[in-house]
């Protein structure tokens, strides 16, 4: 199985540099031409499904996606969402840093997040047996199962890029895409 892991467009909180993990925050225009071009790239190759998070930057990113390749979407994972970062969600990291320090209220860790992220992606493309998969979903989120693949730290996605792998739930191995740091 291959599988392409697609961070969502962008939203006017990627833009300014805010922390929005678990809040539902919509594509601005940007990320909506962004979730088009993706599509358009994804276009050249031969893809069976399209899931995403619940959260709707990535939902009407898959929903684009979808759409240009002729598919519906199979399904929407709130196990797929990003990062919650808590109280300093909405915050830039200097502002979260000054308000909280190090310790921000209700995030979770990079390590929970991993725990949480690498069985994700191991139900989801076990629910869609299928040769070739995409998931939309968050940058932290795959950065996280892109370290546990890796055993190494790997540098988060930009909006509409991919991370490709192929294998199946447990035993993946990364193609292509992945920014190394």
């Amino acid at each position: 199985m291959e599988i392409a892991l697609v961070r969502h467009g962008q939203t006017d909180y990627n833009r300014d540099g805010r922390l929005q993990g678990s809040s539902d925050i919509p594509l601005n225009e940007t990320g909506i031409e962004q979730a088009h071009t993706a599509a358009r790239l994804l276009a050249d190759e031969v893809w069976d499904a399209v899931v995403s998070s619940t959260l709707e930057r990535a939902a009407v990113t898959a929903d684009i996606i979808a759409a240009e390749l002729g598919l519906e979407v199979g399904g929407r994972y709130a196990s797929l969402i990003e990062r919650a970062y808590g109280e300093a969600e909405g915050l830039t990291k200097a502002e979260a840093v000054a308000r909280f320090g190090d310790d921000w209220p209700g995030e979770e860790s990079f390590e929970e997040l991993q725990r949480r992220a690498v069985p994700a992606i191991d139900e989801v493309a076990a629910a869609h047996p299928v040769d070739a998969l995409v998931i939309v979903a968050h940058g932290t989120f795959i950065r996280a199962f892109a370290d546990h693949v890796m055993g190494i730290e790997t540098d988060t996605p930009d909006n509409a890029h991919s991370v490709r792998f192929t294998g199946t739930p447990g035993g993946w191995k990364l193609t292509d895409g992945l920014v190394l740091r």
